[in-house]
């Protein structure tokens, strides 16, 4: 029931509602700051209206709870579903509330700020908030209110945790609330505010900073979304390579057209096929729904163009989609997406499908790709080759003899392609990608399409420790007069991709087959490729490494002292902020627990917390000393307020211990220690930081 007498301050309701609000708010990386505050916002607004009708009518108290779900629900249909409530709108509410959390775990982030996926936020918050005002109003803990909202606020990091400056701000915000609420009604707010959220405070840097210590590498916080994906049938992910050669004898069936931008590569990408057992490639990875904006794909560390195009679905592909590598976005449409791949596949695959795509590209120079690395980090570019046949082995050893994984290398292997094989044409057109055709392939026809070119080219690449997998796609026609590109059968066509360092998959043509995609002049990464193969020397040798050292020099047995030196400049570091916080913020935790005693106790936690002041300022104390005693030796500093409140002090532990009627001179004599610290600041800077850091006050002092 209400504490009788008993009226919860408006500023502590605030709290409470802040706190569910502000763990809400922290769904920003999901949906966005500016889809999230105003829902949550009129939400929190109206559980403190109808609180505040409660306090002008007392009778409604009663009714509290129900109209402020009642409230807030109105409140949140009329900015999540705009218009009047009727039996679909509460359906749409209900089903957000019901499967939002899901269907945005399935979603790229920022996920679009859809009712059905955005609605079980401000519902969270709106029910943590009428929560949290009834446990307020009605229990003697304030703290216990905070509880629905902090529950919001895990649920928030169970999606995707803050760091860095914004975890900071969501703990000092946390405490600076907690610390309000347990001020409520105790006289003037600040200075207790203060004193108590600044142990909290202070505990929460050096665990942030333990944390960093424990963890410099920053490595992913765990996400509910790393456990949820969009499952898809058997038919979803079925291989469109084997359709090569049948597109190819049938060449004039329209597939898609597209207006706008073409892409750098003049290539749509269809899907990437990066797991192969020996007989079938398949993609890898789990698809999710394309959100609002997907940012440039993992592994593009230059900056990245957007680009746009219109793209209408006129033929069959299956469920694959045309894309690009590092898709943005796709609207007018329900699209899925691999994040790792950019495999696009359509939520409902119908032809007539029509949707506008968004994507990046990254804006390297003409020689960036010159002498560059290759990156084995980014998944796919080793998955799997089954049992290698040993004449297979022996190949890619003889077309690249001891040399080391490179963008070069990779530029080498496809002139060995273009060197020695030929594109089949015609309606003979060989089929299969299992290690049985592309042996016969490498080893005896030395005829195949792009889909023998492009398969064997991933197998001998990853032999030789190159990243790189297989794409089927199309090639990019020249626009009719009407700035239409029309593209059909005969465009389909597959390619390996490598992965490099900085810039992401690059895509390579070992065929030739997409030279058939214009006239236009190379630009991007496209440039970039060209200008590798001009400079390409006739045989290829390993590059010096980076210091000028030989390969033996190189060797892995030599040491790399960089990182070691590295990792303990960060502990030796991280010691000593937490020795130079860690300090004051124990004592400043001891000395609040010394003053919350009672009777006689408090007088003795002042007594304690005066000497302890004393011996950080490098006065001598033993376990037998007396205050005065304790006075005498202070008198060295020469500053009487430090002696004068010592005497203080003094009086008033022979009251409290010695009177026999235990009067409360506790906050004599806590006052007694401010001015024994108001003494000691008076002292040399330097002194006083020392004092400050002093490890030894954290321990009892020694006998004599």
């Amino acid at each position: 029931m209400e504490r009788t007498g008993v009226v919860t301050p408006r500023a502590a309701d605030a709290a409470v509602l802040a706190a569910a609000a502000i763990g809400g708010l922290l769904f920003a990386p999901v949906f966005g700051f500016t889809a999230l505050l105003p829902p949550i916002g009129v939400a929190v607004l109206a559980v403190f209206g109808v609180t505040e009708l409660g306090r002008r009518f007392p009778g409604l108290v009663p009714w509290r709870p129900v109209l402020a779900l009642a409230a807030g629900l109105l409140a949140v249909i009329e900015t999540v579903l705009p218009g009047i409530p009727a039996g679909e709108t509460l359906a749409a509410l209900a089903d957000g509330a019901v499967n939002g959390w899901r269907l945005t775990l399935r979603s790229t982030w920022p996920a679009r700020p859809e009712p059905r996926l955005l609605s079980f936020v401000p519902l969270a918050v709106l029910l943590a908030g009428t929560l949290g005002i009834e446990l307020s109003h009605r229990l003697r803990r304030p703290l216990l209110a905070l509880v629905p909202g902090l529950l919001v606020l895990v649920l928030s990091q169970a999606y995707v945790a803050v760091t860095g400056f914004a975890a900071v701000a969501t703990g000092i915000g946390y405490a600076a609330i907690a610390g309000l609420l347990l001020t409520t009604g105790r006289g003037t707010a600040l200075p207790r505010l203060l004193k108590l959220i600044t142990p909290g405070v202070v505990l929460g840097v050096v665990g942030a900073l333990a944390l960093m210590a424990a963890d410099p590498l920053a490595r992913p916080a765990y996400s509910l979304k790393d456990d949820e994906a969009v499952p898809v049938t058997e038919a979803s992910v079925a291989s469109p390579l084997a359709e090569i050669a049948y597109r190819g004898r049938n060449p004039s069936p329209e597939v898609f057209r597209y207006t706008g931008d073409t892409p750098a590569s003049r290539r749509w990408p269809l899907v990437v096929l990066d797991q192969f057992d020996g007989s079938n490639w398949s993609p890898g990875g789990g698809f999710r729904w394309l959100g609002a904006e997907v940012a440039p794909a993992a592994g593009i560390e230059v900056p990245a163009a957007r680009h746009q195009a219109v793209v209408e679905v006129t033929g069959s592909s299956g469920p694959w989609l045309p894309g690009q590598t590092s898709p943005a976005s796709a609207t007018g449409a329900d699209v899925l997406v691999d994040e790792a791949r950019g495999t696009l596949v359509a939520g409902q695959p119908s032809p007539g499908s029509r949707y506008t795509l968004g994507w990046w590209e990254p804006e390297i120079a003409r020689d960036a790709l010159v002498g560059a690395g290759t990156n084995h980090r980014l998944p796919g570019g080793f998955g799997g080759l089954g049992a290698v046949p040993p004449s297979i082995d022996e190949l890619a050893d003889r077309v690249l003899p001891g040399l080391r994984p490179s963008f070069q290398t990779a530029v080498a292997l496809e002139r060995y392609f273009a060197d020695g094989y030929r594109l089949a044409t015609g309606d003979d057109l060989p089929t299969g990608h299992g290690w049985p055709q592309l042996r016969r392939f490498l080893l005896d026809d030395k005829r195949g399409t792009s889909e023998q070119f492009a398969a064997a080219y991933v197998v001998l690449a990853r032999l030789k420790g190159i990243p790189a997998r297989l794409v089927v796609g199309y090639r990019a026609p020249e626009a009719r007069a009407d700035g239409v590109h029309v593209v059909r059968n005969g465009d389909i066509i597959a390619w390996p991709e490598v992965a490099v360092d900085k810039v992401g998959w690059v895509p390579l043509d070992p065929a030739g087959a997409a030279k058939q995609s214009g006239t236009a002049a190379a630009v991007g990464v496209t440039a970039a490729v060209v200008e590798v193969r001009t400079q390409l020397p006739p045989v290829l040798e390993n590059p010096r490494l980076p210091s000028e050292e030989s390969e033996e020099d190189g060797a892995a047995g030599s040491w790399n002292w960089w990182p070691t030196a590295l990792a303990v400049t960060i502990g030796l570091g991280a010691l000593l902020v937490l020795w130079s916080v860690g300090v004051p913020g124990l004592t400043a935790v001891r000395a609040w627990r010394r003053r919350r005693r009672d009777g006689p106790a408090a007088v003795v936690g002042a007594w304690a917390e005066a000497r302890d002041r004393l011996r950080a300022h490098g006065v001598r104390v033993t376990t037998g000393m007396t205050v005065r005693d304790l006075a005498a030796s202070a008198t060295v500093f020469g500053e009487q307020t430090t002696v004068d409140g010592l005497h203080s002090l003094a009086r008033t532990v022979d009251a409290a211990l010695w009177s026999g009627t235990a009067p409360n001179v506790a906050t004599e004599a806590w006052s007694a220690v401010r001015t024994v610290r108001k003494g000691l600041n008076r002292r040399p800077w330097h002194s006083r930081l020392r004092a400050a850091i002093d490890l030894r006050v954290l321990f009892p002092p020694r006998g004599t």
